[in-house]
């Protein structure tokens, strides 16, 4: 089964490959479309959709699952149910693949479900209490966009169809854009749903690298994606997209900056970009923003791979403190974690830098905020801190793990995955940018065209030259980034505490209180007792006493 699994996807990744290049070339979509039942007039239909958007997205999805899981084989070599293991990763993909291709509202709550149960299943795959408490918080967050999706299916009834690729104005538009507006939040992590992102690193790390690279995350921003010449028509939507995705990055980058768990340091990672994709949205640029989409699978899929390979040889530590000196022991692990490293920062000529640099130049030439404008530039120069702080500690400190520790990365499993994520995270931005975008022109004062690279440099060499600065000792300052502006605490323990509070009050009141002395004072139940133990050879007596305690009480209810 999962030696079989990566040769069918690789196949279907071929396939839809082909089909977004002939979509390409005659220009045209292929919709499917026939009835189902009519229901009073209102008929359901089973559609399908086959555009260039969405085969480019699902076959970036296929050779990421198709790396992915030939990177699970060893990855999970150790474990028992890998057969059960590599089912789920596949419901987990045919659940996105649904929600791309199905254009119908009702049947898209199919694939939009199936990747809430799915991920949840994977979250707690390792059976372990945070994996439940995890994924259990992952649930939870999601099903609040499940029941505003739900929602805006039930009002989108006034139209007579559920189809979204032809949506108009009815009254009920203005609720139907803010239902789905929070349902591509939560499911995207913006603030102040953002809570669960970092939680779902209890997952495997193949799930993860799948998880925050092209499936789960990506599939509130596809929503809207899909969703965006319906929304665009309210200012609104614009301004609040806007200022919800610029804070979403300014948190998960300070967060990330503060972090010494290597997944979820790549996890916030994830989350800045989603922010930034939001971001590019609500600046009326969809097309930058599927851009960006593709090249950031690409290149934070590799990330995941190559945390995921060091993570394995050094018996499943994930504190990059312990974790030093790689560039040495894993020359070709630390050189594709290099590549993704720079393409999330945006250096030129990798693939981040195509999409991101589009998009953070689109924020100059638009009539934007200047409180907006420093955020964009501040969570930059963050994104390429907490990159190179990383890099710092795993590659470029002393050896901190003891000397007789002796690996290298020499399994096929791990270094093919690796060779070939690293070209596309290298070459993927020159060929969205020549496939997707018209020619494409920005002109920019030489100041502001400038101001982006030194941005970056300024980030990058902050982690060499002052180290010290998150050594301060102000606890509460550092606490709050951490724990990503107080919504881990807020979403986790507050939520709990009252009713925790309440039971404990109820329990050592009545069960242990009232109820306890009222039952130990009552004359008969200490007869009854002192009766038993008195006789207790006597067969008799104590069947007598099991007449008396089953016959009283039904007299009782008489």
């Amino acid at each position: 089964m999962y030696i079989l699994t990566p040769l069918i996807i690789m196949m279907m990744m071929f396939c839809s490959t082909i089909m977004s290049m002939l979509l390409l070339i005659n220009n045209y979509s292929i919709f499917i479309e026939w009835e189902i039942i009519n229901i009073n007039s209102t008929p359901i239909f089973f559609s399908m959709i086959f555009d260039l958007y969405g085969m480019i997205f699902i076959s970036t999805i296929l050779f990421i699952s198709f790396n992915v899981l030939i990177f699970s084989n060893q990855y999970m070599i150790n474990d028992l149910f890998l057969n059960r293991f590599t089912k789920l990763v596949c419901l987990f993909i045919l659940s996105m693949n649904m929600l791309i291709l199905f254009p119908h509202f009702m049947i898209l709550m199919i694939g939009w479900d199936g990747l809430g149960v799915s991920s949840f299943l994977l979250i707690i795959y390792f059976q372990n209490s945070s994996s439940l408490s995890a994924g259990m918080l992952t649930m939870l967050i999601n099903r609040i966009g499940d029941v505003f999706l739900i929602l805006s299916i039930s009002m989108t009834l006034l139209s007579g169809h559920w189809n979204i690729m032809s949506m108009w104005n009815s009254s009920n538009s203005l609720m139907i854009m803010f239902f789905i507006l929070i349902a591509g939040m939560t499911k995207s992590a913006q603030i102040p749903f953002s809570s669960w992102l970092p939680a779902a690193m209890e997952a495997p790390t193949p799930v993860s690298a799948l998880v925050h690279s092209s499936t789960l995350v990506t599939a509130g921003i596809f929503l809207l994606f899909r969703f965006y010449p319906f929304l665009s028509q309210f200012l609104i939507f614009n301004k609040i997209l806007l200022i919800f995705s610029t804070l979403t990055m300014l948190m998960a980058s300070m967060s990330a900056s503060t972090q010494f768990d290597m997944k979820k340091i790549i996890a916030l990672s994830t989350l800045s970009q989603l922010g930034l994709m939001m971001m590019s949205l609500a600046m009326f640029s969809p097309l930058f923003c599927f851009f960006h989409l593709i090249t950031h699978a690409m290149f934070k899929a590799l990330l995941f791979i190559c945390a995921g390979t060091v993570i394995f040889y050094v018996n499943h530590s994930q504190d990059i403190r312990s974790i030093s000196n790689l560039n040495k022991i894993m020359p070709l692990t630390c050189s594709s974690m290099l590549i993704a490293n720079l393409a999330l920062c945006g250096i030129p000529f990798l693939a981040g830098f195509f999409s991101k640099d589009l998009i953070l130049e689109e924020s100059f030439i638009k009539n934007t905020n200047m409180i907006f404008f420093v955020i964009i530039l501040f969570s930059t120069g963050l994104t390429a801190n907490y990159s190179f702080r990383m890099m710092k500690m795993l590659m470029w400190s002393p050896q901190l793990f003891f000397p007789f520790k002796n690996f290298m990365n020499l399994n096929m499993n791990f270094i093919f995955p690796m060779i070939l994520m690293s070209f596309f995270a290298i070459s993927s931005g020159a060929l969205m940018n020549w496939i997707l975008l018209p020619p494409t022109y920005m002109f920019l004062p030489m100041m502001m065209k400038l101001m982006i690279p030194s941005i970056i440099f300024l980030g990058s060499i902050f982690p060499f030259m002052s180290s010290f600065f998150f050594k301060s000792s102000n606890l509460f300052f550092l606490y709050s980034l951490s724990s990503m502006w107080f919504l881990t605490p807020l979403s986790n323990q507050n939520f709990i505490k009252p009713s925790m509070n309440i039971s404990i009050q109820i329990f050592s009141s009545v069960d242990q209180g009232w109820l306890e002395n009222f039952l130990n004072n009552f004359f008969f139940t200490k007869f009854l007792f002192s009766m038993y133990f008195s006789s207790h050879l006597n067969i008799i007596n104590k069947l007598m006493m099991m007449i008396f305690l089953i016959i009283i009480p039904l007299f009782l209810l008489y």
